[in-house]
């Protein structure tokens, strides 16, 4: 894996109610990730990136809904969630700047 392809592979973090209970309660990160990311390529940007130990990695893929805009059906986007379980003691902060 090279490094360029990792610092594509995370596309934003995810914040959200549930995202941020979910980092309390079980020490996960939640990402939107490529829609060919795998599993140890996750592993590997999140290690690279924010210098932190990795446990493990649950992918999550969902449909974008159907909508109606006006008199237009439309359709949101699908989307690709990367749950990141951190060692104990590990913690990702994004308000700090990434070198």
């Amino acid at each position: 894996m090279s490094n360029d392809r990792l610092m594509k592979v995370l596309l934003a973090p995810i914040v959200s109610e549930k995202s941020t209970f979910i980092a309390d309660k079980n020490q996960q990160v939640t990402f939107r990730i490529l829609q060919d990311a795998t599993k140890p390529e996750i592993k590997a940007a999140v290690e690279l990136l924010f210098k932190v130990q990795v446990e493990a990695v649950r992918v999550l893929n969902t449909k974008g809904k159907a909508k109606r805009f006006g008199r237009f059906n439309g359709r949101r986007r699908n989307e690709r969630k990367a749950y990141v379980s951190l060692a104990p003691g590990q913690e990702i902060d994004f308000a700090q700047e990434i070198k």
